[in-house]
């Protein structure tokens, strides 16, 4: 993915041209990235065959690899073990992709009628005119009709939740296609198994970021061809893909979600606890449903989580500068600034990748999780060398930003400050949620040492655990927004959350690696492999967990700024001149807005809960009714136990979702403008402390129980081994964490965001129309 054209443009640039040239010959588009680079690693693990095939003895090259790997290599010859870990992969990704497309299908009939909605709801503004009317911020001019506003706005919804779906459903089919294949080269040693999950992980990682960055790139210019110079309806519009990405992430987070959660708990209540059998047993009837949710909730529900993150920065960012003198003179490569960042951090994280897969060889277990951390390192610190580039490039050095109705005038460093403030925030983010959901250090140690004593000790420890790990990330997040908006008012706020998702790419290699490097364990397990490679995909996966947790809190920390920068936005765009918590219409939002995330994490979670009641059910029945199950002589009946989680999952996550879409919609109409910005920031502040807290604490349980498992220092031998009263208690805290973890804390992330970016989508609408309950009494 290393392209010339910009290495070219770079060295023209800076070689050739002298520096009041550079924003002339810096255009936007020298920085998409080509598609070269994903295809090319997808070979490499392709290279992997999942079908037996004997090596001809005289060819050299491939002795001089035996010879090699002589001393590491272990059943690489038993064809047996292949044909059966493609029997496992095969039946995995009929699983994923058959829950996709349910879910798909459910999710499509909302996507019509949610654009229908947009449609009537904006074109209705000014009574479906096609005449022009006075733009919002500047009155002398005039603006394309509402009509054609609704239009686009509905198009712009459309394109984004067929990319947001297009996002998961690549991700999922990489991830099933690599478990496996990480599986087989597990066989070779754990460098070559690392290499191979990781890189699918980057495949995925790079595609999405790309596809996001260039489809609304494309949309971007074709609007244009309509708009013209119109660029405050043009970017209005354009705020429509942020919402469709993420109306499909909420969907296909909860539904993702409760779908894995439902299997994971079935698979661990009834055969580890009561059963005393592993986790990924091929006796186990749901083990199969447990390994289709990794992927289905963990990859495509992340993918479109991540997606949506970037499309509505992306957005927030555009909306402010349309109205600031980017978008007064017209000036495209400053308007696309945000899109440049994007594009600058796609070669940062290709550069970083190279660390882990060409540069350095992982020879030892040891060395996994911090060549994973050493991943965020590098990538943080080679984009704010980028970062520098491109605002020095792409920025003239003093232009205005709109600021609640005036222009605040700002430099171009201090722009670069705002966006460099949100990407190291983030690491900061990651690394403390690293800090208290690794079993490398004290509090997930303390958690598991509370085991000794029973499950009710693990639970009060996991629980104090997580509240105190909101801490440092609030104090992260205050920051940034405190000098991202004393420097560029919301603007810097929205190019901070940029800033912080600058670096997609990485972070969804790191957290698709987790749960690829888990089905590669699973496989491991039901192909009957030997102890030591299911050691080594085992090693794979604690390291992912960690990983996983660190992506969770970049995706929170986001959505936090985001959702800011999309309610300064909505504030704007709705004529609101201040939010003052003390008159009644904006406090009874505040109060009803925070107590939102309670209620959505109380359906996320019983969902859940009656998802995997069904689930336990069904296993115990076929453990108590098929003669030999336990034995090992008898084949358990998988195909029912995916049924159950694709059923239930596809049910439940109506109502959640729901909750969230009509929220908005409701409130704004019947309640007004103030009322819902209320409820906007209530949301924002009670959500982001509770889905930091529920996604440590799920994960500190998680990996309290494999620090437990592993046994690998003195501490954690005297708690074991497995099947240890305080394993027992162990893997009921890391039951209960699984829904916090997986399903509500990531879930509450895309709330806030999407009900701010609705809420901007139909501000014109609720400014004109909005408040009906208080006009009649």
């Amino acid at each position: 993915m290393g392209s010339p054209l910009f290495s070219e443009v770079i060295t023209e640039i800076l070689i050739r041209r002298p520096p009041v040239q550079f924003r002339e010959h810096f255009s936007p588009g020298f920085l998409l990235p080509p598609p070269s680079f994903s295809p090319q690693w997808v070979m490499l693990v392709a290279r992997v065959r999942l079908s037996p095939r004997p090596h001809p003895a005289g060819r050299q090259e491939e002795r001089r690899l035996g010879d090699y790997l002589l001393e590491e290599e272990e059943g690489v010859g038993d064809h047996a073990v292949v044909a059966k870990c493609a029997e496992i992969q095969n039946a995995i990704s009929e699983g994923a992709t058959s829950f996709l497309f349910t879910e798909y299908q459910y999710v499509g009939v909302f996507m019509v009628a949610f654009a229908v909605l947009i449609f009537l709801f904006l074109g209705s503004v000014e009574g479906f005119s096609t005449k022009g009317q006075p733009c919002t911020y500047t009155k002398d001019k005039t603006c394309k009709p509402a009509l054609f506003n609704a239009i686009f706005s509905t198009v712009a919804f459309l394109l984004g939740a067929v990319t947001s779906l297009f996002s998961g459903f690549l991700g999922m089919k990489i991830a099933t296609y690599a478990n496996a294949r990480t599986t087989l080269e597990a066989r070779k040693g754990v460098g070559k198994a690392f290499i191979t999950a990781f890189r699918s992980g980057a495949v995925m990682g790079f595609l999405l970021a790309a596809n996001g960055l260039l489809v609304l790139y494309i949309s971007i210019n074709l609007f244009k061809l309509y708009y013209g110079d119109d660029w405050e309806g043009l970017f209005e519009a354009i705020t429509g893909y942020g919402l469709g990405g993420s109306s499909m992430a909420l969907f296909g987070r909860v539904g993702g979600g409760i779908y894995t959660k439902a299997a994971d708990v079935g698979a661990d209540l009834v055969g580890k606890v009561e059963r005393n059998i592993p986790e990924d047993d091929p006796r186990n009837p749901a083990v199969i449903a447990d390994n289709v949710g990794d992927n289905v909730g963990d990859i495509a529900g992340m993918g479109s989580d991540l997606f949506g993150s970037y499309a509505e920065s992306s957005c927030a960012a555009l909306v402010v500068a349309s109205i600031s003198s980017f978008g007064i003179n017209h000036d495209f490569t400053g308007m696309c600034y945000p899109l440049l960042i994007s594009s600058m951090g796609i070669v940062v994280c290709l550069v970083t990748t190279l660390f882990a897969t060409d540069f350095f060889e992982i020879k030892a277990v040891k060395e996994i999780e911090p060549a994973l951390k050493k991943q965020l390192i590098i990538s943080t610190a080679l984009m704010t060398l980028g970062i520098a580039l491109v605002s020095w490039l792409a920025l003239p050095s003093s232009f205005t930003i709109f600021n609640f109705g005036a222009q605040k005038q700002v430099k171009n460093w201090e722009l670069f400050f705002c966006v460099a403030i949100g990407l190291w925030a983030g690491l900061v983010i990651g690394f403390v949620t690293e800090y208290y959901t690794s079993n490398a250090y004290s509090p997930v140690q303390d958690v598991a040492d509370s085991c000794r004593t029973g499950a009710a000790t693990n639970v009060i420890f996991g629980l104090a655990l997580g509240y105190k790990s909101v801490i440092i990330p609030i104090f992260a997040i205050a920051l940034s927004i405190f000098v991202s908006f004393s420097l560029a008012a919301m603007y810097g706020i929205a190019v901070a959350a940029l800033g912080m998702l600058s670096t997609i790419a990485t972070g969804l290699a790191i957290d698709a690696y987790g749960p690829i490097s888990d089905n590669a364990g699973g496989i491991a397990e039901m192909a009957g492999m030997s102890h030591r490679i299911r050691e080594r995909t085992d090693a794979l996966d604690a390291a992912g967990n960690t990983t996983a947790a660190i992506g969770k809190g970049f995706a929170i920390g986001s959505a936090a700024l985001v959702s800011l920068a999309l309610f300064g936005a909505f504030v704007s765009r709705a004529g609101i001149k201040m939010v003052d918590v003390l008159t009644p219409k904006v406090f009874i939002g505040l109060i009803v807005g925070a107590m939102l995330p309670y209620w959505f994490s109380a359906m996320t979670m019983k969902s859940v809960g009656s998802a995997a009641l069904k689930m336990v059910e069904e296993v115990r029945r076929q453990f108590n009714t098929i003669p030999g199950l336990m034995e090992g002589t008898a084949k358990p009946d998988y195909a029912t136990c995916v049924k159950i989680s694709t059923d239930a999952s596809i049910k439940e996550m109506i109502p959640p979702g729901a909750l969230v879409m009509l929220t908005p919609l409701i409130v704004g109409t019947l309640f007004g403008v103030e009322t819902l910005s209320g409820v906007l920031a209530g949301s924002l502040v009670s959500g982001v402390q509770i889905a930091i807290s529920a996604s440590n604490t799920g994960g500190a349980w998680d990996n309290a129980k494999k620090y437990i498992e592993a046994g690998a220092s003195e501490h954690a031998r005297t708690l074991g081994p497995k099947g240890s009263e305080p394993h027992k208690a162990a893997v009921i805290g890391d039951t209960i964490g699984d829904p916090l973890k997986d399903t509500s804390g990531p879930s509450l992330n895309i709330l806030i965001k999407l009900m701010a970016v609705e809420s901007l989508v139909f501000a014109p609408f609720f400014a004109t129309h909005g408040g009906l309950l208080f006009r009649i009494f």
